[in-house]
This record gives C-alpha cells, sequence and structure tokens, in this order.
C-alpha cells in the first residue's frame, strides 16, 4: 500500500513551472493589450502551439497523468496569467473534449487535428450547445438534426448562443436534438466540418471579462454534414435512444458528458484567477504605508488575506479530488464535480473582489491588473453551469431525489 501524499511528483512540478514560466514571460505582458483590443491573440497562440503548450499531444500527455492533475496544473499556471488568453488557448480543449467523450477512436483521429492545425498555422475549435433559451436547461435545446437516410447526411438547424470561438473556428461541435419528445436523451453532438456551407458565426460578443477569447452566436441554416460526423454513430444513438423509449436506464447526454470531463479544469481555471489576485494583493499590502505602517500590520487586512488564501487551498483540494476522481473512473456520487467547479468559481469571484477592495482606489484602475482579473472571475459563476445549477446538482447526488 503506497503512502498517501499530496506531494506533487517531478514530471507534474516541471510540468507546472513550464506552464508558469510561459505564462510569465509570454501571457502577462500581453494581457492588457489583447484585454482592451478584445480580439483573439493569434500570435500568442502561435507561440503556445510552437513551444508544444497549444496541440492534441499536449492535452493526451496531460490526461494520460493517472493522478488526473496535470491537466489542472497547466489550466491554474496558464489562467494565472490572463483569463482571457488562457481561454483563446485552452478553449479548443472543450470541442475536443466532446469528440473524445461521445466519439469514435477513429473520430478522435480525424477531428482532433484539425482542431488545432499546426504551429505554423494554428487553427480553434468551437463547442456549441447553449440556447438563448437553453442554458442551464439543456432538456429544452431548439436545434434539431434530422437525419436524410437517401444521402446519409444529418442536415442540423438551430441557433447557438455564448460558443467560445464560435465562427471563427475550424471545427465546430455541435449538440443537437434528434427526438424532442425524449429530452435530453434524444440528444446527440455532430462534428461540422471546415468550411461547411450553412454555419454563420455572428460578430465577437463585447463581455465583462475574457475579452481576449472571441465568443459569438452560431446560426445553422439547414448544415449538411455527412454520417460519419454523428459523435459515437448512428447505431449508438438508435440504441440509445431505444432505450430511453422503454424508459430503461440512460447513460447520459453529449453535453452532459463534455461537461463532467471539463469541470474540475475549469475550476483550476478560475483558481488561476484567484491565485493571481491574492498575491498581487499581497504584495500590494506589503508595500502600502498608511498612518505609518504597511496596511498588512492591520488586522482587517492581513485576516482578509488569510481568508483568501485558505480558501483557494480549500478550493484546490476539491478541484484536485475531483480531477482524480474522473480520472479514475470513479463516480460523483455527490456531485464531487460540480463542488469543484462551484467552490472554485465562488472562491475567484469573493477573492478578486477583496484584492480590488485592498488596492482600494488604485484596484478601481487598468493601471493594476485586480481590476481585469475582477471582471474575468466572474463568468466561473456563470458558464458551464451557474452556481446555481451546481448546487442542484450536488443536491440531487445527496439526496437521491430530484429537486426542482
Amino acid at each position: 500500500m503506497p503512502e498517501f501524499s499530496l506531494d506533487l511528483n517531478e514530471d507534474q512540478r516541471d510540468l507546472r513551472d513550464w506552464v508558469h514560466g510561459f505564462a510569465a514571460d509570454v501571457v502577462r505582458p500581453a494581457a492588457a493589450e489583447w484585454d482592451a483590443r478584445e480580439e483573439t491573440p493569434w500570435p500568442v497562440i502561435q507561440e503556445a502551439a510552437k513551444i508544444g503548450l497549444y496541440g492534441f499531444e499536449f492535452l493526451a500527455n496531460a490526461w494520460a497523468d493517472p493522478s488526473g492533475l496535470s491537466l489542472c496544473l497547466a489550466n491554474e499556471e496558464l489562467f494565472w496569467g490572463d483569463a482571457g488568453i488562457g481561454m483563446a488557448i485552452f478553449g479548443t480543449s472543450l470541442a475536443v473534449a466532446a469528440i473524445y467523450g461521445s466519439g469514435t477512436p477513429d473520430q478522435l483521429v480525424e477531428w482532433v487535428p484539425q482542431c488545432f492545425g499546426d504551429a505554423g498555422e494554428p487553427k480553434v475549435a468551437a463547442f456549441c450547445t447553449t440556447e438563448p433559451e437553453a442554458g442551464s436547461d439543456v432538456a429544452s435545446m431548439r436545434t434539431r438534426a434530422r437525419y436524410d437516410e437517401a444521402a446519409d447526411e444529418w442536415v442540423l438547424s438551430g441557433q447557438k448562443a455564448y460558443a467560445t470561438n464560435g465562427g471563427i473556428a475550424n471545427v465546430h461541435v455541435v449538440t443537437a436534438s434528434v427526438d424532442p419528445e425524449l429530452g435530453s436523451r434524444g440528444q446527440a453532438a455532430f462534428v461540422v466540418p471546415p468550411g461547411t456551407p450553412g454555419l454563420d458565426g455572428a460578430k465577437k460578443l463585447k463581455k465583462l471579462g475574457l475579452r481576449a477569447s472571441h465568443t459569438a452566436d452560431v446560426f445553422l441554416d439547414d448544415v449538411r454534414v455527412p454520417g460519419r460526423c454523428l459523435l459515437g454513430g448512428k447505431e449508438a444513438l438508435d440504441e440509445r435512444m431505444a432505450r430511453a423509449r422503454e424508459g430503461r436506464r440512460a447513460q447520459g447526454q453529449a453535453a452532459m458528458r463534455t461537461f463532467e470531463l471539463s469541470r474540475p479544469a475549469v475550476g483550476a481555471q478560475a483558481l488561476g484567477v484567484a491565485r493571481a489576485a491574492y498575491e498581487y494583493a499581497l504584495d500590494y499590502a506589503k508595500g502600502r504605508v498608511q498612518f505609518g505602517r504597511t496596511i498588512i500590520e492591520n488586522q482587517a487586512i492581513a485576516f482578509a488575506l488569510a481568508d483568501m488564501r485558505m480558501e483557494i487551498d480549500a478550493a484546490r483540494l476539491l478541484v484536485w479530488r475531483a480531477a482524480w476522481m474522473g480520472r479514475n473512473n470513479r463516480l460523483f456520487e455527490a456531485g464531487e464535480g460540480s463542488m469543484s467547479k462551484l467552490k472554485a468559481g465562488e472562491v475567484a469571484v469573493a477573492v478578486t473582489e477583496r484584492a480590488v477592495q485592498i488596492l482600494g482606489g488604485a484596484g478601481f484602475l487598468r493601471e493594476h491588473p485586480v481590476e481585469r482579473w475582477f471582471r474575468d472571475a466572474k463568468i466561473y459563476t456563470i458558464f458551464e453551469g451557474t452556481s446555481e445549477i451546481q448546487r442542484l446538482v450536488v443536491a440531487r447526488a445527496i439526496s437521491g431525489m430530484y429537486i426542482r
């Protein structure tokens, strides 16, 4: 029986330090510029691709870590550098998670390389599931998928909202309802290959935070994709829907499987933002003099910083536990994946708000990055399941009841 330890191994430490170096040397110096421009930072993405940080090989190696921690470590460090640029680099991984979670090995080989492109010409991918009337209520999805048997094609029609990389992506992964009467159990995920007619991405949405990351609505007007673009294949979909019609237990649906895989990593992103704000506020409090002494010598400030550090460390333990469970196929019997994302997201909001407060008037100025981190943090209580939905997941899990 191996001794229990929370120490990172040498490979994990090397990974953490490598990503941190890129975040410190490349991402942070560029963060304010790309936030102000509100444009996709293609030069930074290309730099990440050149060193091997952006690409499927990196994700595969990180996922191969049996502890499940490597991907979380990389996310925390990159988003410590900047969340907007971090999302521009790692946003593609959500589409890759959808292909990995629902696709066949052949689909993985065919589509994942096209999500990334190469170092000479990097590409991005988009996972499109949220809709204007179906955000938290995934079962209300209106995008439809109709099978044209004569042509062996799927025809997709509908609108997606708030899609990271929507419209600029080389590969779009789109969830759609095949049988609306089955609710979420009648849904499937489809790959829309590059250049497919009928898919239109509206202009980039203006956002509170994560401004360097492209977010847009995506419209699908009778978009035709080959039959092989149904992730998992038609036989598996037919079997799953047959089980649902007979009232048998379903194995889940496309969007939820993707989110289950991604929630600990998203929690780690929130931790990176929170840690950046905490470290900056700590350094500021040690140097800022008021009434003849540094402000950290006042209990109000010192205790606030102590709470910030405690909450970050507590959230990290929840994230690491969920990552380990997910990697080792342990059931989230108490909603542990949702716990991790919920706690980390709310910690990010609280810590960044407190950092602004510690800096006082200076915290309200763009001269200091805490205002940007404060703006960036808020999304982590909203996307990939709001805090309210995460609490609902946990409540249902611990009660065994369908709480509404």
